[in-house]
This record gives C-alpha cells, sequence and structure tokens, in this order.
C-alpha cells in the first residue's frame, strides 16, 4: 500500500479552520482529492469561509471522479465519501474519514483509514506537535464530531 492520502471534505474543512494543511504535508507524501469532495467544499463556500482555504489546497490534488462500485453504493454514503472509497480502492491508498459510516465501509473494503482525530495523534507521535490536546480542542473548537470517551483514551494513548 502506498502512503498517499485520499481526502474527504470535512477533514480539509477543519483543517483550513486550525490552519495546519502542514500536518498532512508532513505525514503523506501525496494526497488525492476526488471532484466530488471539491463539489462539497465548494457548495458551503457562501456560509463557511474558511473554506476556501480548504478549495486552495485541495484544487491542488484533484482528480476526476471514479465509477463507484456496487459495493460502495450499498452502504448509501455521500458524493464525496464514495469516491474516497472509490478512489482508494482503485490506488490501494489510505483513506481520510472522519464519518463514521464512511470509515465502517473504508475498512470493510480493506482500506486503511485515518481521520482528524487520528492525523492529530500520529503528527505528536512523529514529533510534528508538542501536545495533541490543544490541536484536538481546536478541532473540536472548529467543528470535529467525537466522543469525549474515545478522546480520553486517544490521548490517555499518547500520554496526554
Amino acid at each position: 500500500m502506498t502512503d498517499a492520502w485520499v481526502v474527504n471534505a470535512s477533514p480539509l474543512i477543519l483543517f483550513a479552520r486550525v490552519e495546519r494543511f502542514d500536518l498532512f504535508e508532513q505525514l503523506a507524501p501525496k494526497f488525492i482529492v476526488p471532484e466530488a469532495v471539491l463539489d462539497e467544499i465548494r457548495a458551503g463556500q457562501a456560509k463557511d469561509p474558511t473554506a476556501n482555504g480548504a478549495l486552495n489546497w485541495a484544487v491542488q490534488h484533484s482528480l476526476p471522479n471514479l465509477p463507484v462500485p456496487a459495493s460502495i453504493e450499498h452502504w448509501d454514503l455521500g458524493a464525496g465519501e464514495s469516491q474516497v472509497i472509490a478512489h482508494g480502492l482503485a490506488v490501494s491508498r489510505w483513506v481520510v474519514l472522519d464519518d463514521l459510516a464512511a470509515r465502517r465501509c473504508a475498512v470493510a473494503h480493506g482500506l486503511s483509514v485515518i481521520g482528524s482525530l487520528g492525523i492529530v495523534l500520529r503528527a505528536k507521535e512523529r514529533g510534528f506537535l508538542s501536545e495533541a490536546r490543544p490541536w484536538v480542542n481546536k478541532l473540536k473548537a472548529a467543528g470535529m464530531f467525537v466522543d469525549d470517551g474515545l478522546l480520553n483514551q486517544a490521548l490517555a494513548g499518547i500520554g496526554e
């Protein structure tokens, strides 16, 4: 499996809001953003000015949409999530998803999954952040949804 990541809209928007795309770039050598993900970000531009930052970063890594296999369509996910998983299957890459149903679908298809919380945890483990908790709190303030029990367990796992 290569180290390239196929990225969905939610992580892009969250990391644009906290201005930390550098963490993406430190953790993976290459990115793919399906056109459907760009469409989702564009749809939110009028309501969210930080969407522009996400779009500016993402457009550099965009690829056309792929046909979505029936095995993904049965999960009834959004267009962006479906495309992220389809691209992941087509090229055996990591997928970056926050949506629980999409994460389950990706795992069921044998893909490696990381989400916004995982990016911060991995950045801390690799020495790109001195502390994860402040960045997790910023992501939560920016709209990231995460169960507090899971969050505390994850942070304890890295010594915080």
